[in-house]
């Protein structure tokens, strides 16, 4: 296999492979061994399953009944696109007997579409509009998978962690904002197993491209002369300046991320005490940092006596930290994509991360509803957030506790 992202080489007799796979499935699910054949991002992607607890003869669960699942889409960021995937793609999934498909960030299907008797198969194993496909709900799946890796990937056969969606093979790539780089979902193409080619997964990334594209032309850039830095759910934040992309190293993004906050600026003895836990460091390795930054940004951007940055900076924290001052509790999770630079020890960005958090668990919990609760909650930072699961499993129809109240004494049982 030349290239892990693909399923099946071009000599491989797809049928020894699905029996061998079914092998290595039953191997893993039953005593947690791995076996060839499965590539690594297949076993990586059954190990966190696993992790998230999810049952391989389980099945997804429905989040978006019709009376929600219009709106939200309605006025998702994905909506403007799908002219151009259907144009794309329609042909592609009707003359195939294939289903198009496309979720948001937390692997919710939005869109299911194709002929009116895949729709019916697919029906069997929940593979509808509004259920949920991420992998820690549904297991190793195309879509879901690729959300989690933030690759296009394939999923043949019984690489699903699902048994009742062995029978399956899909192919999906990650839908990016063309301006910030954060994951708005993912496109998919689901099948029978002549999906296992590399055309396939070379189509959904050339759809997904196509996509972003025209969200580029939909959307303008940010306004000239403010920063936009992006620092949830990455341990190096991505700065947006002048059309420039900037990956900023772990140091430069908690600086950055503090300056974002003190506007004002911050002496170099102030910036010390807010960016290292060790009272050993000196002004000169802070300084030396700093110069590195004003560098890479340029010396019209960083200023000095004190430290601040020249320009206003649009950061994806403090727009979940306003959405959440206004009541719109929704719009602040839609925005929150993970912890604030959570390998980051600085004591500024430690303090922020946890507001943060606090802030939109508590405002969640408040709410109640049942499909904001499960997007925190099944994702990787809220796996193992009790409270949340509690919240959750009071939260939705009775016959949806039972699997959830499981995983609440679970996780209770652990946390003790």
């Amino acid at each position: 296999m030349t290239d892990p992202w693909l399923a099946l080489a071009a000599d491989t007799d797809p049928n020894t492979r699905i029996g061998q796979l079914r092998r290595a499935h039953e191997a893993f699910t039953t005593a947690g061994r791995l076996e060839r054949p499965v590539r690594p991002v297949v076993g990586e992607s059954w190990r966190r399953s696993a992790r998230a607890r999810v049952s391989p003869d389980g099945a997804a669960l429905v989040e978006l009944g019709p009376d929600d699942l219009g709106p939200y889409r309605d006025g998702h960021p994905l909506a403007p696109a799908m002219p151009v995937i259907r144009e794309l793609m329609g042909a592609y999934a009707t003359d195939g007997e294939h289903l198009l498909a496309v979720c948001d960030a937390h692997g919710r299907l939005l869109w299911v579409e194709g002929p009116a008797a895949t729709r019916r198969a697919a029906d069997r194993m929940n593979f509808v509009e509004g259920a949920r496909w991420s992998e820690a709900a549904a297991g190793t799946n195309a879509p879901g998978t690729a959300i989690a890796v933030d690759r296009p990937v394939q999923v043949f056969a019984a690489e699903h962690f699902l048994r009742p969606v062995q029978q399956w093979t899909c192919a999906a790539a990650p839908l990016h904002d063309p301006h910030t780089g954060r994951v708005l979902g993912a496109v998919d193409i689901t099948g029978g197993d002549r999906l296992a080619h590399p055309h396939s997964l070379a189509f959904v990334q050339a759809v997904a491209r196509a996509a972003e594209s025209h969200l580029a032309l939909l959307r303008p850039s940010p306004a000239a002369g403010t920063l936009r830095l992006n620092a949830l759910g990455r341990d190096e934040a991505l700065l947006v300046t002048g059309g420039r992309r900037i990956r900023l190293s772990r140091r430069h993004s908690e600086i950055l991320a503090t300056l974002a906050r003190r506007p004002e600026g911050l002496t170099g003895d102030e910036l010390l005490v807010e960016l290292y836990e060790d009272e050993s460091v000196t002004p000169v390795t802070l300084r030396a940092e700093l110069s590195r930054l004003r560098r890479l940004l340029g010396p019209e951007l960083l200023l000095s006596r004190p430290y601040r940055l020249s320009a206003p900076v649009d950061a994806d924290f403090d727009t979940v930290a306003r959405r959440l001052t206004s009541g719109a509790v929704a719009a602040a999770l839609a925005a929150y994509t993970g912890p604030l630079l959570p390998g980051s020890r600085a004591p500024s960005v430690i303090r922020l991360r946890r507001r943060l958090d606090e802030q939109l668990r508590a405002a969640l919990v408040a709410r109640g509803d049942p499909g904001l609760l499960a997007d925190w909650a099944y994702s990787p930072w809220g796996e193992d957030d009790l409270p949340v699961w509690e919240a959750l499993a009071a939260a939705v129809p009775a016959g949806q506790r039972p699997a959830l109240l499981a995983r609440v004494r679970a996780l209770d049982a652990e946390q003790r």
